[in-house]
């Protein structure tokens, strides 16, 4: 699993530079660039807290919703193979190719 630090609704994604030496991160599912860094954990958790309280305060001041919207819809580049069994299983099981992967993330979002 990914290190990931969340706060207030924010998600951010967390690495470390070996040769900095340094703690660094982006806020992740926004529509702007939002990066926030530190020397120890500590440090790297209050400067998320602080981009994540910055970043909705500047939103809510331009009357933009923080969080990024989805559609509800993406592609997924699977193996031929793989893409010809899952229609096969969904034929077999009465539902549509899309219905199939629904079930399949939905599975994995509530068992993990």
């Amino acid at each position: 699993m990914k290190d990931v630090l969340t706060y207030k609704g924010f998600t951010g994604t967390v690495h470390f530079s070996a040769e900095d030496k340094v703690f660094h991160g982006k806020i992740e599912g926004i529509d702007d660039l939002v990066i926030f860094e530190g020397h120890s954990v500590e440090e790297l958790v209050k400067a998320f807290h602080n981009a994540a309280d910055d970043y909705a305060a500047l939103c809510r001041e331009m009357g933009k919703v923080p969080i990024k919207s989805y559609r509800g819809s993406f592609n997924v580049r699977i193996p031929p193979e793989m893409h010809r069994k899952a229609a096969e299983r969904a034929i077999q099981k009465g539902l549509s190719l899309n219905q199939l992967v629904q079930t399949a993330i939905e599975k994995e979002l509530v068992h993990n």
